[in-house]
This record gives structure tokens, sequence and C-alpha cells, in this order.
């Protein structure tokens, strides 16, 4: 059983190289997993299912193709693809799991794993702008909004975000040890893996004479950085892709 962990790839047009990495990925180790387990901000934003640009299509056509070949593929939304839905998940053959979900894997051992902004409770504005936009009547009603004033928003949304964090302590946008403490503790001390602060690294935690782990994912670049349970053990790996499986992006 091979089951692997990606989070924060930020698919955009402005960044083919993240595209093109991640063509490579879902054609090389990902087709030798049984799971695919996607802890948001796989786009940079989604707007809407109803967003019929080439960027979606591609992502919705080759995700298709990996669930088509027998790869379970699981997704849990970020702070920038909230509004991925039903429809676009059902196209492209993702499962759509609530944040945080569990995954047994053996008797030994068990997986929490969710996207981590929820985490990151000492941003206390960050947090009241997340509780807004997961509330369903707010997103049913921006929804409805013409798919070209949605975009225009959230271009907006996402200047004065770059803007916002340049005053912000570094600090408040890591997770906060106390509420990692608490997850831990409700869901039986298991191993968590998140991604959202683009921070990867293993930490051990002793939560009331129990030792934890939380392994953080990291953001995408040119290659494909993922974590792996083979069985055993997790383990993060880096896939590079050869030059000439990267030299253009399908249109």
């Amino acid at each position: 059983m091979r089951i692997l962990f990606i989070s924060d790839l930020h698919l955009s047009e402005e960044r083919p190289e993240t595209i093109r990495a991640f063509l490579a990925f879902l054609g090389g180790p990902a087709r030798q997993a049984s799971d695919l387990y996607i802890l948001g901000d796989l786009f940079e934003y989604w707007a809407g299912d109803d967003d019929d640009s080439p960027l979606n299509r591609l992502a919705e056509r080759s995700l298709r193709s990996l669930a088509d070949s027998g790869v379970h593929v699981y997704f849990i939304a970020g702070n920038r693809d909230f509004l991925l839905g039903k429809q676009f998940a059902t196209q492209a053959g993702l499962s759509l799991l609530p944040d945080p979900s569990t995954i047994g894997l053996d008797d030994r051992t068990t997986l929490l794993v969710s996207h981590g902004d929820a985490l990151c409770t000492d941003d206390e504005a960050y947090q009241q702008y997340r509780t807004q936009v997961r509330d369903t009547a707010w997103q049913h009603a921006f929804l409805a909004r013409p798919l070209a004033d949605r975009k225009a928003f959230i271009e907006d949304l996402r200047h004065r975000s770059t803007l916002a964090k340049r005053d912000k302590p570094i600090e408040i946008m890591d997770v906060n040890a106390d509420a990692v403490s608490r997850i831990l503790r409700q869901y039986d001390y298991p191993t968590l893996i998140h991604g959202h602060t683009h921070r990867p690294a293993r930490h051990l935690h002793l939560i009331d004479g129990k030792h934890c782990e939380r392994w953080v994912l990291s953001d995408w670049h040119d290659d494909a950085p993922y974590l792996i349970w083979n069985g055993a053990s997790i383990e993060a790996r880096r896939f590079r892709p050869p030059a000439e499986k990267i030299a253009a992006a399908p249109d």
C-alpha cells in the first residue's frame, strides 16, 4: 500500500513550471500509488466550478485519468480553493473530504489530515475571514454572481492579502501550539499531516504523555514534493521530472 500526500501546488497559468511538475507527477509517482490525498490549495484560486479556463480543464482531465487508472484521489479544500465543489470533483474523479479527516492505516496507525489553516489561530484577522467565506450562505451568494465579477473580487483579495502579509509578524502565520495540542488530543493522539504554512518539516509532540508526529507538507515550484506512507512508515520525497517530460505542458 502506497499512499501519497501533497498540498499547496497553487496551480496558475502564471507558474507553468508547477503545472509541468504536476502533470509529470500524476504520470509518475502517483500512478504507482493506491491513494492520493490532495490537502488543499491545489489551485492558486478557485472562482467556481463553472470556470472553464484551460488550466482547470487540463487539471480535470489529468486527475480523471489518474482516477480511471485505479488510484483513489481525495481532496480537502484549502484557503485558496475552498469553493471547489461537487461538479468539478465528479468530473475529475475526486472524493471530497471534510477538514480534518482521519485515515486508519492499520491497527496501530491513524492519520489525521488537514489543510492546516484552521490551526493558525494567532492570525485573528485571517480566522475571521475564514469563518465568513466558509459560511454556506456566503458561498451561495458569492457563486450566484457573474464569473467575471467573482474573478475580479478574488484578484483584488489576492492583492490585498499580499500587502497585508508584509505587515504581519511571521510567527502568527504558523500553526498555534495549543491548537495543535487540542486537535491531537481530540482525535486520540494520531499522526497529523497538513500543509498551508509552506514550512516543510517533521515535528514531534508530547501530548498528555503521548508521542505524536506532525508532518508539514511543502509547497510546489518546479518539482513535486510529497509524503508517502509505504505500509510501515511515512517518508518525505521529492520528484524531479526528467527534462524531456517537462518540455511543454499540454494546451
